[in-house]
């Protein structure tokens, strides 16, 4: 199973974000951080955007800062805001007519709904300042004295 890694990529660019203090990083700098194409960060940021949680601004000293502070950014709006399901697996039919499939449809539906509640519950609870705050939490632990972000 291919893992789904557009959300933990956005959570690494908003830490950095959230660490940038207010200075706006480009989709270049952006992009570095996860080992990706700027041009990959512009479409992930996309939604992110139109939900109001990264701002952009062209020119000299251009690019993306978050759109309010990092305490008012719980991860289930950035994950709603990415617009994908974190769970492993659908139960949207992919074979309307296929016996199989339906059957597997209802063995799993009530699982699925229960299990995308808790996440997103759970996840209404952290805030990217949470993520910011762990980050520098771990990295004062290994005694670095600074870090780009």
């Amino acid at each position: 199973m291919k893992r789904n890694s557009r959300f933990s990529s956005a959570l690494h660019m908003l830490v950095h974000m959230a660490e940038a203090g207010g200075r706006a990083l480009t989709s270049e700098e952006l992009s570095s951080f996860i080992h990706t194409n700027p041009v990959v960060v512009r479409r992930s940021i996309a939604g992110l955007r139109e939900a109001g949680i990264v701002a952009s601004s062209r020119g000299h000293g251009g690019g993306w800062q978050l759109g309010r502070a990092p305490d008012q950014i719980s991860l289930a709006e950035i994950s709603s805001a990415l617009g994908e399901t974190l769970l492993p697996f659908s139960t949207e039919p992919e074979s309307p007519g296929c016996l199989v499939e339906q059957a597997v449809i209802a063995a799993l539906e009530d699982f699925r709904t229960e299990a995308e509640r808790l996440l997103a519950e759970k996840l209404g609870r952290i805030t990217l300042a949470d993520l910011a705050a762990d980050f520098r939490r771990r990295y004062d632990e290994i005694g670095v004295t600074s870090h780009a972000v």
